[in-house]
């Protein structure tokens, strides 16, 4: 799953129970009570593989945590309940365990916010009940020139502050206007950051190991090449990595990217894999028109576990379901759509290597869905909206009812 560095445990009737990692004793946190609602779920497309097919997706209830945002990024949930999102353009907000919602101060002084760059991830540190640091990933202004950059900072306990800790990279590249800014962050259990990057509508990028437009990067907590990513790139051939999500009982890390007018894709991980992208086949020109994944100019290039097809609809994050609620859908992935207004499950086999049913949900009820992270083993997700006037942050979970 896409984790919060800690586990929560959502349950949508009377409160939501939060469980830290450290073994802590669950806290009880009064449930929202506004916005909730039952959502139908559609019947399931033809499978890959027929034995293999699970049941009908259950219904959702969605509950409305936070409305009245402008273009919330990402959002992450704290041990103690509370949620904390931050919009693009530099705000961030909270919603704290007895349900006030406030801004949460910090020095954002030198963000650049263009297109699509601005406050874009956030994630929670591993180690946040003890340590209160959360990282982000947003564009920076400097006088060498805009890029994007992964910081820490630690929050008060009283949710009021964010203070700038340091900066763990600081030479991801972006583009004039912001485009292909990438930007999602994976707190790994074991401590460790992966990253996922955009290209910057660069033609060279994706390919070139020089530099770390296009890329997920793997590093570790202080901002040094992870083992197994040599300056720092785990895998390269991306677009525009906006997901990057564990897969619950494994250690399998999936991708999503966002495709040209075609082809967003899930890809499964593999340390140094290359997954195809090259669009520099006319010199110094952005070529959009090649596939997604080129292995006939790419050798080895990684075939994606799912692609969305033709036309695109536009896959900014993945999660994955994560609780007994969920029936057969346990263990699904979850891609949200902006083009498509909607969300895909895919069931996978069990080595990821592909999907075997696929189900969709919420399908024009909230517009364009962007941000999606598990908070617990009960099956909650929060996802955010991205229509930019009245935007929200839903929680998302099988109805039980």
């Amino acid at each position: 799953m896409k984790l919060v560095s800690t586990v929560g445990i959502i349950a949508v009737t009377a409160c939501v129970l939060v469980a830290c990692s450290s073994g802590g004793s669950a806290q009880q946190v009064a449930a929202p009570q506004q916005g909730t609602e039952d959502v139908a779920a559609p019947g399931t497309s033809p499978s890959v593989s027929a034995s293999s097919e699970p049941g009908p997706l259950p219904s959702l209830s969605v509950t409305t945590l936070l409305d009245g945002l402008d273009k919330p990024w990402d959002v992450v949930m704290a041990p103690d309940g509370t949620v904390l999102t931050g919009e693009r353009s530099g705000r961030f907000v909270v919603r704290d365990a007895v349900g006030d919602v406030r801004d949460l101060d910090a020095d954002m002084g030198d963000l650049y916010a263009s297109g699509e760059t601005g406050l874009m991830g956030i994630a929670l540190a591993t180690d946040f009940a003890a340590s209160r640091t959360i990282y982000t990933c947003q564009g920076v202004r400097g006088d060498a020139g805009n890029r994007i950059a992964v910081m820490s900072w630690t929050v008060d306990p009283q949710w009021t502050q964010l203070s700038r800790t340091g900066t763990l990279v600081d030479d991801i590249p972006v583009a004039d206007g912001g485009r292909h800014g990438g930007c999602r962050i994976l707190a790994h259990p074991d401590g460790t950051l992966y990253i996922g990057t955009g290209d910057n509508a660069n033609p060279t990028f994706p390919q070139d190991r020089n530099s770390l437009g296009g890329k997920v990067l793997h590093v570790n907590a202080d901002g040094t090449a992870a083992a197994d990513a040599p300056d720092r790139i785990f895998t390269l051939g991306h677009r525009n990595v906006q997901g990057l999500a564990i897969r619950p009982g494994t250690d399998q890390i999936f991708e999503v990217e966002q495709g040209t007018s075609r082809d967003d894709e899930l890809n499964l991980l593999v340390p140094g894999g290359n997954y195809g992208y090259r669009p520099d086949r006319r010199p110094s020109v952005y070529d959009e028109s090649v596939p997604m994944t080129d292995p006939d100019r790419v050798p080895g290039a990684l075939p994606a576990v799912w692609s969305s097809g033709d036309p695109t609809i536009a896959t900014p994050d993945v999660t994955f379901t994560d609780g007994e609620q969920w029936g057969s859908w346990n263990g699904a992935a979850v891609i949200s759509s902006q083009q498509g207004e909607k969300l895909v499950f895919l069931a996978l086999s069990e080595d990821g290597t592909e999907y075997v049913a696929e189900a969709e949900a919420l399908e024009g009820t909230y517009g364009r869905l962007r941000s999606l992270t598990s908070v617990g083993n009960d099956g909650g997700f929060l996802l955010t909206t991205d229509n930019g006037s009245e935007d929200k942050v839903l929680l998302v979970t099988p109805d039980v009812n």
